[in-house]
């Protein structure tokens, strides 16, 4: 059927966009005041309608999402040739929609406002902007906890931030869509990078399926306007830098992208490694890789910190987001659990715990580490798994955060057994979070029900090394087992 092809798969998807963002307008997460009449809130009926018709939208993209990976599994050249005109169809709706399925933007907005009012931006919330004040009007939409919660985020981003609110003067509806267009910057730069790492023709496909094509993606990073998308964008691309001889100028980008959030600094060790084992390995080429990409980032860092004039209080807030529980994150909840049962007072015991799960994916990325120094893995693929380990065990774990190592697997291993699980686990967190932002019982029941489907077709369809990709990837690129790890 015609539904079925690459063509039928652009048109499913961009007409599912169009009605994630319609149903947005009605049932999206908006603002409580300041939506110019654009972004205004709406009766039960047709706030009820509109996440209806979005949640129909969302589930046409991660079906026609999900038949043009088959496609491109299969090889299939039209496919492979439209990627990038598919992209374009799916983002396109989303551009002038408020924001979805998260009220992060808001903070971003008031964060902004903070550093240009003269506010601690790292030792108090939005909630101290008063009424006269820049991005008051944001500040009224910051979401529940969040609100007396001081930015966890790097001075770099404050600084865009802070730039989008000057430039607009902080009013809601122009700031969100001044932060959106950071994150189809984010966007653009993530396919680059992605594209560069993926090999020839058909790697660069599949990987950028995975990568941007994503409903995850696609949702929370230009849906939502999460700054997660620019720290993607800048990982990948120091990273690709680095692969290609440029580790200088590489570890520039992933200080920048620390500078957003700091998980991103796992880059530099695997950045590390390919400098290593490029100079020949050796305890001196060692040392280099450890040292050296380090001290550039952490140079990075500190000019951005005297640049941005907030202080190094990034430092003490960057675990101020463990503080807040989340439904996804492992550690937290069996930490709340063994707390419940063993003592009248839960939270020492699940500050244990959430300590030992950070541990233990510590451990994880050095064996991911010294596999890869080892030349059993590729570097890339191994900064990949490592992200995700780190996401799996953390204190906090939002959906897109499974974006972080998704992106970097993708652009080397879409078409393995990681690759294919990671597509799963992405099709089926996209439900977890309303278009409003909140996370209902229903949410977790439809991400359940996905993820059991999408693992059970997985195990009776996997994905195999030998990729269609792996024909055509640049010499000197690890393939085989190690690539479908």
């Amino acid at each position: 059927m015609r539904v079925f092809s690459a063509s039928g798969c652009r048109w499913l998807g961009a007409g599912g966009a169009l009605a994630v963002a319609v149903g947005g307008w009605f049932a999206g997460t908006l603002p409580v005041r300041g939506g110019w009449g654009l972004w205004e809130r709406h009766g039960p009926a047709p706030t009820t309608a509109g996440a209806l018709l979005a949640y129909l939208g969302l589930t046409l993209l991660v079906a026609a999402w999900w038949r043009y990976g088959v496609l491109l599994v299969r090889g299939a050249a039209a496919a492979r040739d439209g990627v990038l005109a598919t992209l374009a169809c799916w983002t396109a709706p989303l551009l002038l929609a408020p924001p979805l399925h998260s009220a992060d933007v808001y903070s971003y907005v008031a964060q902004g406002a903070m550093v240009l009012e003269g506010h601690d931006v790292y030792g108090a919330g939005p909630s101290v902007l008063g009424p006269g004040e820049l991005g008051a009007e944001a500040a009224a939409s910051v979401g529940g906890h969040w609100t007396d919660t001081p930015a966890p985020y790097g001075p770099a981003f404050l600084l865009l931030a802070a730039a989008v609110v000057k430039l607009t003067g902080g009013a809601v509806v122009p700031a969100v869509l001044g932060m959106r267009l950071i994150a189809l910057g984010a966007l653009a730069l993530t396919v680059w990078a992605v594209r560069g790492l993926g090999g020839g023709p058909g790697g660069r496909a599949g990987a950028l399926w995975l990568a941007v094509l994503n409903p995850l993606f696609l949702i929370h990073v230009v849906g939502g306007t999460h700054n997660d998308g620019l720290m993607i964008g800048l990982v990948l691309g120091g990273v690709l830098l680095a692969t290609r001889g440029r580790w200088v100028l590489g570890s520039v980008l992933v200080g920048c992208a620390v500078m957003v959030k700091s998980p991103a600094a796992v880059a530099l060790l695997f950045i590390g490694i390919t400098v290593a084992r490029r100079d020949g390995g050796g305890v001196r080429g060692l040392a280099k890789g450890l040292v050296l990409p380090g001290a550039v980032a952490g140079a990075v860092a500190a000019g951005a910190t005297v640049l941005a004039g907030t202080g190094f209080g990034w430092l003490r807030t960057q675990s101020v987001a463990g503080t807040i529980h989340t439904a996804l994150s492992l550690t937290s909840d069996l930490g709340l659990g063994l707390g419940l049962l063993l003592a009248d007072d839960p939270d020492p015991v699940k500050d244990l715990v959430q300590k030992l799960g950070l541990a233990a994916a510590l451990v994880l990325i050095a064996v991911l580490a010294r596999r890869s120094w080892r030349g059993l893995l590729d570097p890339v693929l191994g900064l990949g798994l490592s992200l995700v380990a780190l996401v799996a065990l953390s204190p906090m774990v939002q959906p897109w955060y499974l974006l972080w190592g998704t992106a970097v697997v993708a652009s080397v291993a879409w078409h393995g057994r990681a690759g294919q699980v990671l597509a799963v686990l992405s099709a089926a967190l996209v439900y977890e979070t309303a278009p409003s932002g909140r996370t209902p019982w229903y949410g977790f029941v439809a991400a359940g029900a996905v993820a059991a489907l999408g693992l059970l077709w997985a195990r009776r369809e996997p994905w195999r090394a030998g990729a269609p990709e792996e024909a055509d990837r640049p010499a000197g690129t690890p393939t085989g087992r190690p690539a479908s790890a």
